[in-house]
């Protein structure tokens, strides 16, 4: 590999004296800065070599590999590098069958298993100590290393628990500190959590796996990063005869560096946020620069008041943003969706809701999220047929669970919520709302005319106020009216400045208030953010904790789950034809043409109508009415989906998929 070319440039003779000899020039050198860095060795047969480079390679966060040896060629720094040695001490662990047999200060007992034998150099991360005080903050003494739950990526064989590090940050240093890292130390430098602990499955901070434990004093926040002492593990999970590892605080001085090492300056792509989007338990996450901005301008695009409501006196900056990151972190989503408006008509259901609800569906589905759906008991049926229908047109690629809440008691609440009823196991981490009618002050539900729908509704909100006790589950609400359930964020602003708002408001509040002209628009923003941040190379490499390969957007099938309109080309039998945009007269005719030629892909490309233009008109099938005008059409909130709806579907994906 290249960095072995670099060692002989550097190093014109073979030399093995710093393995070899009694008193090797290796020493613990975690606290020092300057043009040598430190790297820890491990040593391995000849036969494992290849593997264990993979494994590094597809787990650089925690094992960045600066170089390795060629066996009998032992190419390490010269020992004139090297000052204020620990002359004697036990450098090495010795590893039999995985398991650590003993210390050594040398390894000169066996220098002829050495000859067929290869030394990898880890680097020992930036210096976290210089990041401190380039953030204006105190050198701290050096952390123990604790053992995560976090599994590194196998590879034949080599296989390991993530280790990190720990150091206490109080929260208003937090994003000038890790900007300070980022700098300083490229993506090594990167911390890979930011918060409780326990999310990281680890118990006690005060029981280090390797060194000193560190409290963190109340008011200050752990963030944590990846340690090279996961090689550790790594060597006892291969289970070879024999094989050697640095102890920890022990390594060699180098000037290798990594390859991907630190620009002179951080791109947007590269200059992290951090963002504060859970405080039970207390949970950071970051994204780059570029990337919030990009969710920042969806956040503005849908917060258009095209029905003239007021809504803008409603809007909170960053809700959007904040929502999809913590909706990155989720592993189970619970989402809801139904307001039953029309409540002189069968269905009384509206065509706002459901398809912003079934496109966030069918993007967390793509990033192999569980997801399920809960509806209102008496709408069951209708919502059944409409997944159904869905996942048939390939809207959503599976079936997913339809669920119904009758309600009772709190205790009936955290039932729902959680396995066997304890809190400390929740069924899902995140419950989303997207024009969902939400109880007002008075117990009763109303639509935005006030007339009370509570017969139609079941208390779907009592798992929102639930979750708020429930360590572990967090809440978004989508509305455009102030009376749909998470509206209780912002609910005094929607008594003062939306038409009915001291009846209507809705009194039970989301952890993260998405406002948009139409609440279908803010179902489309969430699929789009998650798909901007799972974009972003900052955010990805924390979702992952530093483990794993990197892969291009290209590489993931959630590319394809983005929400989708006609963007205009016909297509006739002979072929593609002018590129346009369609209104609603023009579809109608393009598809009676179809029918008449009977060809089995006419017209409209060929996917046909694009995700949006299908569920849309499943709904249609089903008796859906528009919530403004009551009419069943292609149409929601009064708005003609050709020429508004579509166009915003296709502005908010333009705005995604823009290279920067």
């Amino acid at each position: 590999m290249p960095f072995t070319l670099h060692l002989r440039s550097r190093l014109p003779s073979a030399i093995r004296s710093l393995i070899l000899q009694k008193k090797p020039n290796i020493r613990n050198t975690s606290s020092m800065a300057g043009e040598l860095r430190p790297a820890s060795l491990v040593v391995l047969p000849r036969s494992l070599a290849p593997a264990f480079e993979r494994f590094c390679q597809v787990n650089t966060g925690p094992l960045p590999l600066l170089g390795q040896s060629e066996p009998e060629k032992w190419m390490l720094p010269p020992q004139g590098a090297i000052s204020e040695t620990r002359m004697g001490h036990p450098q090495f662990w010795k590893y039999e069958f995985g398991a650590c047999t003993g210390s050594l200060a040398s390894l000169e007992q066996y220098s002829e298993q050495l000859k067929d034998m290869v030394a990898f150099f880890l680097g020992c991360s930036f210096s976290l100590e210089e990041a401190l005080e380039k953030a204006g903050l105190p050198r701290r003494d050096p952390a123990g290393h604790s053992q995560t739950t976090v599994p590194c990526v196998t590879h034949a064989g080599f296989c390991c628990p993530l280790v990190v590090t720990m150091r206490p940050i109080p929260k208003d240093k937090l994003e000038g500190l890790v900007r300070a890292c980022c700098s300083l130390g490229g993506e090594q430098g990167q911390p890979v959590h930011m918060g409780d602990p326990e999310l990281l499955g680890i118990k006690e901070l005060s029981k280090p796996a390797y060194g000193d434990a560190m409290v963190c004093p109340p008011g200050e926040v752990p963030v944590f990063w990846p340690s090279p002492l996961t090689s550790l593990g790594a060597v006892s999970s291969c289970e070879t005869p024999l094989a050697f590892a640095s102890i920890p605080g022990c390594t060699v001085m180098t000037d290798l560096k990594d390859a991907k090492a630190p620009p002179g300056c951080l791109t947007p792509e590269r200059i992290p946020e951090v963002h504060h989007i859970s405080q039970d338990p207390l949970h950071y996450s970051i994204a780059s620069v570029s990337a919030s901005q990009k969710i920042r301008e969806l956040e503005s695009m849908i917060g258009i008041d095209p029905g003239n409501r007021g809504i803008g006196h409603l809007l909170c900056k960053d809700e959007l943003l904040k929502a999809s990151l913590s909706l990155s972190h989720a592993r189970s989503v619970l989402i809801t969706t139904g307001f039953p408006t029309h409540f002189n008509h069968e269905p009384p259901e509206e065509t706002d809701g459901p398809p912003g609800a079934v496109a966030l569906v069918a993007f967390l589905q793509a990033l192999e999220k569980e997801v399920a759906i809960i509806v209102d008991q008496r709408a069951w049926n209708l919502h059944q047929k409409i997944v159904e229908d869905a996942v048939e047109q390939g809207v959503l690629k599976t079936q997913i669970p339809i669920l119904t809440y009758q309600g009772g008691s709190v205790e009936a609440a955290q039932a729902f919520l959680c396995k066997n009823g304890d809190p400390q196991t929740p069924r899902f981490d995140h419950l989303v709302a997207i024009e969902r009618a939400g109880r007002a002050a008075d117990g009763n539900y109303y639509n935005a005319r006030k007339m009370n729908i509570k017969h139609l509704v079941d208390p779907i909100d009592d798992l929102f106020l639930a979750a708020k006790k429930i360590p572990g589950i967090s809440s978004t609400g989508v509305g455009d009216g102030g009376n749909e359930l998470g509206m209780g964020k912002v609910k005094e602003a929607v008594r003062r400045h939306i038409r009915h708002g001291d009846v209507i408001a809705c009194d039970v509040e989301a952890d993260f208030a998405v406002i948009a002209g139409v609440s279908n628009w803010g179902g489309y923003a969430l699929a789009c953010a998650l798909y901007i941040l799972y974009s972003c190379a900052v955010h990805s490499q924390y979702l992952r904790k530093a483990v794993g390969p990197s892969r291009a957007p290209g590489d993931q099938a959630w590319t394809q789950a983005l929400p989708s309109v006609i963007k205009g080309v016909a297509v006739g039998p002979a072929g593609p034809c002018v590129s346009w945009r369609l209104g609603a007269s023009q579809l109608e005719t393009c598809w009676l043409i179809a029918c008449t030629l009977r060809t089995p892909q006419p017209f409209l490309g060929p996917r046909r109508m694009r995700m949006e233009e299908k569920m849309l008109g499943i709904l249609v099938q089903h008796k859906v009415r528009s919530g403004v005008s009551g009419i069943v059409g292609m149409e929601v909130d009064g708005l003609p989906f050709h020429n508004t709806h579509a166009e915003m579907i296709q502005k908010l994906v333009d705005v995604t998929t823009a290279q920067v």
